[in-house]
């Protein structure tokens, strides 16, 4: 059995996997409250002893970061992680630790059709490197390279570039970013839950647009990301719409830059749990419109398949699937092969 892990800065989601017939089979998952754990692997032997201890072969946990010769300091807990003190710790010979764009990609080739929404068809039978942009908590960003056979998941920490406007709106909300944050923008401050809040702020409080009594109620006592994306696809206040098409507007644009940077003809993936939960606003036309929009080059992004991810556990997917392939590799028995 395999164990794969989702490492946030505020939740910590595991689950266990086998394998039938060659494909990834769900056992169970669970979610916990980081900051309420004194690290890692007191999370997990929580879950496993929940789970009647089972046998685990393998492990893997996507973490938010880059990971260097198996060890990780999380920026929003006081965790370290090291690859090699958790597999002793939690007595699993096989552990590893990748980032956790890494992991999403990992996971894409697991999902079925219906775990996928297609936004742009563009040419699908394109073959060539891919892109993976999620926007969640956070922006994180991931290059799918082509090998000549497979996709080869590469880190990258491209969310925290600079913000880069497109109009005088943007011009103006980077100068109000810049006041408020004291300083550099990324595209992380736009694109992300935080961005979401970041938004409506801006439209609020700069460009003096109406929040009525009942929504600032609504925005003090329930998520204000559920908030904003609720009435916003409804399309029922002015406000929270203008805010997710300003932030689907910045989703496009640098989803749209990735795809250049990496020349990702073989599409265009977009993760995270928030552009799930805003489908009418994604289909509606600013995201491709500014995913499209790239002067001379227009028309290499016009050809691009866009898709977004449905499935929420495509990273625990693929911190599984990493973790059989590598346990594989090491120890020269293939529990994806065996089930065949």
């Amino acid at each position: 059995m395999i164990l794969a892990g989702d490492v946030g800065g505020t939740k910590v989601h595991l689950a266990l996997y086998s394998f039938d017939h060659g494909q990834l089979a769900h056992i169970r998952d669970e979610k916990f409250p980081a900051h309420e754990y004194a690290g890692l692997e007191v999370v997990v032997q929580k879950f496993l002893s929940e789970s009647s201890n089972p046998d685990i072969t393998s492990a893997c946990f996507g973490v938010p970061g880059p990971v260097r010769n198996g060890r990780l300091k999380l920026t929003n807990l006081p965790w370290l992680l090291d690859s090699r003190e958790l597999s002793r710790q939690l007595s699993i010979a096989h552990l590893f630790l990748i980032n956790d764009l890494e992991a999403n990609g990992y996971g894409i080739p697991e999902l079925s059709a219906d775990q996928i929404f297609t936004l742009n068809v563009g040419d699908a039978s394109a073959v060539g490197n891919r892109a993976l942009v999620s926007a969640g908590t956070g922006l994180g960003e991931g290059v799918l390279v082509w090998n000549g056979k497979v996709h080869l998941p590469l880190a990258s920490e491209g969310g925290h570039a600079d913000f880069a406007p497109r109009n005088e709106l943007e011009v103006d909300l980077l100068r109000y970013l810049i006041r408020i944050l004291k300083g550099r923008v990324s595209f992380e401050r736009v694109v992300s839950g935080l961005g979401l809040k970041n938004i409506y702020s801006f439209l609020r409080d700069e460009k003096g647009m109406e929040e009525p009594a009942w929504l600032k109620e609504r925005m003090q006592n329930e998520d204000p990301n559920a908030v904003i994306g609720e009435l916003g696809e409804q399309g029922t206040n002015e406000l929270c719409a203008k805010t997710l098409e300003m932030f689907t507007t910045s989703y496009g644009a640098e989803a749209g830059n990735m795809a250049l940077k990496v020349l990702a003809v073989g599409g265009m993936y977009l993760g995270g749990g928030i552009a799930p939960k805003i489908l009418k606003t994604m289909q509606s036309g600013p995201f491709m419109q500014a995913f499209t929009d790239k002067g001379r080059l227009s028309d290499l992004l016009v050809k691009t398949p866009v898709r977004i991810i449905l499935e929420s556990r495509c990273a625990l997917m693929g911190a599984a699937a990493y973790a059989e392939a590598r346990a594989a590799e090491l120890s020269g028995q293939s529990e994806r092969a065996a089930s065949c």
